[in-house]
């Protein structure tokens, strides 16, 4: 008899504790830590921080970036020379290095150059130097002032090839001063030459 009355002792007691249980678990949840989908307002503020972080990152200008836009402005630098002074008289691969007004006074000059009957002839030694001069952040605008020292073989010739200027047996040595632009809030990782000073 006093067995029975153990047994309902211990299946109340059991009722009860799952009661509790079951309603612990309805008041607090079943999470343990921050699991699943964060807030839609969450998410939205961990991207902001995340672009934020890689425009910040895009407008240091150090050492090690200045290091690598060296190597840039120099093939930038050959490909430019090289397309306006090849014989097609024709800007084809320089284009997107070149800014509007930039790209607009080399295709004048080529035109003026074709009207005469005249085309060039260069061979590109090599740049012997790059220097940064300054660089200079106008709002998101920075602005880099690059002198270079370059060799080219050059010279131009008209339609019947008699040379008109250079000698296509001389290393000429060349000096120029060009500014280079990017916009650091822009996704376009490229420069594009807006001046030239020499």
């Amino acid at each position: 008899m006093n067995y029975s009355f153990e047994y309902i002792d211990i299946i109340l007691l059991a009722m009860i504790a799952g009661f509790i249980f079951l309603r612990l678990r309805g008041i607090l949840g079943k999470r343990t830590g921050f699991e699943g989908k964060s807030p839609a307002q969450f998410k939205e503020v961990l991207k902001n921080i995340k672009v934020d972080q890689a425009i910040k990152a895009k407008e240091k200008f150090d050492d090690e970036a200045q290091k690598e836009f060296l190597k840039g402005a120099k093939i930038a630098y050959e490909t430019i020379i090289t397309d306006f002074s090849d014989n097609d008289n024709k800007i084809t691969n320089a284009k997107p290095l070149l800014n509007k007004d930039i790209y607009n006074q080399f295709d004048d000059a080529l035109k003026e150059r074709a009207k005469r009957g005249h085309f060039a002839e260069i061979t590109f030694i090599g740049v012997n130097k790059a220097e940064i001069k300054e660089h200079k952040k106008i709002g998101n605008i920075l602005n880099v002032t690059v002198d270079f020292i370059a060799e080219v073989i050059t010279c131009i010739r008209d339609k019947d090839k008699k040379i008109v200027s250079g000698d296509p047996e001389k290393i000429k040595k060349i000096y120029d001063t060009w500014i280079f632009s990017r916009d650091t809030t822009s996704a376009n990782p490229n420069w594009q030459l807006v001046n030239i000073l020499t």
